[in-house]
Order: C-alpha cells, then sequence, then structure tokens
C-alpha cells in the first residue's frame, strides 16, 4: 500500500505524490537544447525526487549518469586531477553496476582512462570526455546531486571549468549534451555560500549555465491528483479539491511541506477543515530537518535576519532588490517569494515558525509574561473571551510603554506595537492554538492576525491610528475578511498617539452584518 513519504526521495510506485510530468517536459526540452543549468531550490523542496524522474525520462534517448557528492570526502576534491579522477571513477561505477547503459567501446575507454589512478592530469581528462562521447551511441547527460558538498574546494570550482572549457569548444569537440548540478545553493552565485569573514570566489566558473526558471512548487491542481489517488485507496469521502486548496494554503505548495501535512492528516485520520488544524498545529510543534534548517540560516546570515525582522513585525514594504544579498539568501533558501517587485514570506507554517522563533528571543519580556499570568482568565468553554483579552493587553500596554506625562514613543510602537500583542497571546494559546498573519494585508499601517483556538478563528485587525476616515476603511475591509472567514463578529486593536485618548474596549459596532468590537491602545 502507498504512504506519504517525507524521507528521501519520492518513488510513483511506492509513495502517494503529485505528478511532475510537466516539470520534466520542461526540463527535457532545456536538455534537448543542449542546455547546462543549475537546480537550486531549499532543502526538501523535490530536488532529488525531481532529478529520479528525470533520469528514468531520459534513459530511452539518452546515456544518463546520476551522481551524488553527499557524503563525498575531502580527499576527493584535494586538487583538480584528483577531482577529475573521482568523477570518471564515479561514472565507471555506475556503468560496471549497471546503473546507467554505456556501450562497450565507451566503457572500455572509460576503464582504460581511470583504472588503478588516483588523479588524471589535465590533458588526459580533456582527451577522455571526447573520445567517451564519441564513442557511445546515444548522448551523455550528467546529473549531480548536492553540489554543495563540493563546492567550497577550489578543486571543484577548477572542474567546473574545465567543463565549461569543454561547453564552449563543443562544436569542434564531443562532449556532454548537458549537465545538471541540484543543491541549495546557485553554483553561479557561489559568494552566497562563504562565510561573511571569508576571502572568496565571486566569478564562478558556471556562468555558462541558463537560468532554471521552472516552478517546482505543488499546485492546488496537482495536490488534488495526489488526494484523489489516496481516496480511491482508501475512501475518506473527502472532497479532494477543498482539503487540496487547503494544503496549498498553508504550505505554498513547498513539497515537504505538502507531504508532511498529508502525512499528519492520514495519521489523524481526519481530513476534514478541523483535521488540517490540528495537523498544522503538530507541525508547528515538531521538529523537523526543514525548520532546523531555516533557523540555522536565519541565524548564520544576520542581514537575512533583519530583513525578516522587519517584514513580520514591522510591516516595513521594503521594495524587493534581486541585488540585495539578504534577498537573495531568504529566495535561494525559499523563505520568501518575490511578487511584483515586492515579497511575501513562502508560505503560511513558515511564517508562524519563523514568528515563534524571533518571538522566543522575547519570552522574558513583561508583556509576554503578563500574557502568561493572566490566561486562565481568557479560557470561556473551549473557546477564548476575545473581548477581554484585548481589554486587558490594552491596559497592559498603556501601564508598560506610556512614559508619566501620557505621552507615548510614537516609533516605538508603530514599529514595535503588534509585536507586543503576539507576544501577548503567545503563552495564552500556547499548546491549543496557533496565529498567523495575512500576507495580503500587511503593510505599515494595517495587519490582519488570524489566531486559531481549538479549532476557533478568530480575526484581529492590528492597525496605527490615523484619523476617523481611515478607520472607517479599515472596518470596511475587516467586515470583507469576516465574509470569507464565514465569522459574525471581529476585532480591532488601535494603536493611537492622541495624549488624551481613553485606552481600552469602545462601543460594538454593527456594521455589513458584522460586530465588530475595538480595543484603543
Amino acid at each position: 500500500m502507498k504512504r506519504f513519504n517525507t524521507a528521501g526521495t519520492c518513488r510513483p510506485n511506492e509513495h502517494y505524490m503529485v505528478d511532475i510530468t510537466e516539470r520534466i517536459e520542461i526540463i527535457r526540452k532545456m536538455i534537448a537544447q543542449g542546455d547546462y543549468f543549475c537546480i537550486n531550490r531549499g532543502r526538501q523542496y523535490g530536488k532529488t525526487t525531481t532529478l529520479e524522474a528525470l533520469a528514468e525520462s531520459l534513459a530511452s534517448e539518452y546515456t544518463v549518469f546520476k551522481l551524488s557528492f553527499e557524503g563525498a570526502s575531502q580527499e576527493s576534491f584535494a586538487s583538480l586531477p584528483v577531482t577529475s579522477a573521482y568523477f570518471l571513477k564515479s561514472l565507471l561505477f555506475n556503468a560496471r553496476l549497471g546503473l546507467t547503459s554505456l556501450d562497450d567501446a565507451a566503457l572500455q575507454i572509460l576503464e582504460k582512462a581511470v583504472d588503478g589512478k588516483d588523479s588524471i592530469a589535465d590533458m588526459d581528462f580533456a582527451y577522455t570526455i571526447p573520445n567517451l562521447c564519441k564513442a557511445n551511441s546515444k548522448p551523455i547527460v550528467i546529473l549531480i546531486d548536492e553540489v554543495d558538498q563540493a563546492s567550497n574546494y577550489e578543486a571543484f570550482l577548477l572542474f567546473l571549468g574545465v567543463l565549461r572549457k569543454m561547453f564552449l569548444s563543443r562544436i569542434n569537440l564531443p562532449t556532454f549534451q548537458s549537465v545538471i548540478l541540484a543543491g541549495v545553493y546557485d553554483i553561479k552565485n557561489l559568494k552566497l555560500k562563504m562565510r561573511p569573514e571569508e576571502q572568496h570566489q565571486y566569478n564562478s566558473p558556471w556562468n555558462i549555465a541558463v537560468s532554471f526558471n521552472v516552478d517546482m512548487s505543488l499546485s492546488a491542481e496537482g495536490i488534488k491528483g495526489m488526494l484523489d489517488e489516496y481516496e480511491a485507496d482508501h475512501h475518506k469521502g473527502m472532497d479532494t479539491m477543498e482539503v487540496a486548496s487547503w494544503v496549498r494554503e498553508y504550505t505554498g505548495g513547498y513539497p515537504f511541506l505538502v507531504s508532511r501535512l498529508c502525512q499528519l492528516m492520514d495519521e489523524l485520520n481526519d481530513w476534514s477543515h478541523e483535521g488540517l488544524l490540528n495537523a498544522v498545529k503538530a507541525m508547528l510543534n515538531e521538529r523537523n530537518t526543514l525548520f532546523d534548517d531555516m533557523i540555522k540560516k536565519i541565524e548564520q546570515f544576520p542581514d537575512l535576519k533583519s530583513l525578516l525582522k522587519e517584514h513580520l513585525f514591522a510591516g516595513e514594504s521594503r521594495k524587493y532588490n534581486p541585488d540585495n544579498q539578504a534577498f537573495q539568501l531568504a529566495e535561494q533558501f525559499n523563505i520568501i517569494n518575490a511578487r511584483n517587485g515586492s515579497f511575501a514570506i513562502a508560505c503560511r507554517i513558515m511564517e508562524t515558525r519563523i514568528y515563534e522563533y524571533f518571538m522566543s528571543e522575547e519570552y522574558e519580556s513583561e508583556i509576554y509574561s503578563a500574557g502568561s499570568i493572566e490566561k486562565p482568565q481568557f479560557i470561556k468553554g473551549d473557546g477564548l473571551d476575545m473581548p477581554l483579552l484585548l481589554q486587558k493587553f490594552s491596559e497592559h500596554f498603556n501601564e508598560i510603554f506610556r512614559t508619566t506625562d501620557g505621552t507615548m514613543d510614537t516609533k516605538f510602537v508603530e514599529k514595535h506595537g503588534r509585536k507586543q500583542f503576539q507576544l501577548y497571546i503567545r503563552p495564552i494559546i500556547n499548546g491549543v492554538g496557533h496565529y498567523y498573519v495575512e500576507a495580503e494585508t500587511r503593510d505599515e499601517t494595517r495587519t490582519d492576525l488570524i489566531i486559531n483556538y481549538n479549532n476557533h478563528e478568530y480575526v484581529i485587525e492590528l492597525k496605527i491610528w490615523h484619523g476617523n476616515a481611515y478607520n472607517e476603511r479599515g472596518e470596511e475591509q475587516l467586515t470583507g475578511y469576516l465574509e470569507h472567514f464565514n465569522l459574525q463578529t471581529g476585532y480591532l486593536i488601535s494603536f493611537c498617539f492622541n495624549k488624551d485618548k481613553q485606552p481600552g474596549l469602545l462601543p460594538p459596532v454593527q456594521l455589513n452584518g458584522r460586530t465588530l468590537i475595538e480595543a484603543i491602545v
């Protein structure tokens, strides 16, 4: 029986997976054109699965060598002659094991070149490759996975330079049809791999590679196809398109997250919306290699960390700049997506996990402690007493951040006010619920926060007060959002800098058939 897989390569005969035939066909066209390129995506983004499917698809037309540098020793990249020998020995190993079908004449050339040798001189390597390609009846395609393992070594860069030279001379000398490198880092931008204090090479020898712009995220329609297969096997009675849309909404189509969320719903045996929310909660509370690597990268690159903090907590709508290193890193690690000159966190689950991490740095703050102490009074049945929660937050915020003369640091509140509310609610919903910020409404003046607690949803608009007219527009927007969620009551928190303001709850407002409850802070 098939299962959902989040450990290693997905295989169609063993695992429920999205059909990637369309993706493979696009890549096949690139190979037919003789393109050399890099498949660089974040951790667990389906690179290896794509290479496996690609190798199988190409087998009838090409001789395909699928290699991996995972686990390769430092000694393999001690020098260019050693690396050349390591590469050719890897080809021979695959051919001898029958993993690659190589013509006898080509096999003999390979055996003669590497048998008994630990290093191969440049001219011998330059002689072997054209003869190998000429002797084989099919064009040769090279797939190399996990190239990040080698990209810190100078010998590997020199080796790529040799392949580049052969590529540029291929009109006169036979060479590989296509070379495809796969890893997190783009070999064309190796400078991003190095630590800031190190000297590094800016001009990659792999500048012959064409851009790889294939969308490797999983669409709702693709996820539906996977769920259709699961439904045919298990008869859960789910609306596969509806569930696929939910999964896509939370994961952004990130392959690992899609599989893991479906895996959790399968384990819970619940494919309802409530089951989805419980699976999301379980995922947000677990450790896995994707989340661990994401946090490691955020800590490793201070500019990336600063960019994400500004975006998440202050709503700063910085224009996307492809030449800015922080943007390059965030996009390369699939943490953000560029959209029409701006950017957004790649998906709701990743965004919430990053929020949680940043806020964990401030669990000793006064506002967090207040929420933790007062948590019991906000529990109402299996839900939350949201009006009371807003009232108490308003009181605490003014006690902590308003000065003795009744004023408040405007710049601090604009930059950190909404973060303080998130810190306040974190211990209240801990272990039972989660929240996320609606990306489409985040800016410097407004943020919509959606709290899920025991599968009850609450929409809270956090905004900076800019007068009655602006406030009325915000109320109209909130009622539209409530209609989307099929909720009758919405909540607002207005950060107001008027010295004579009266903090606390305002009388409820009825608008467009919805009830709006607002707290002035």
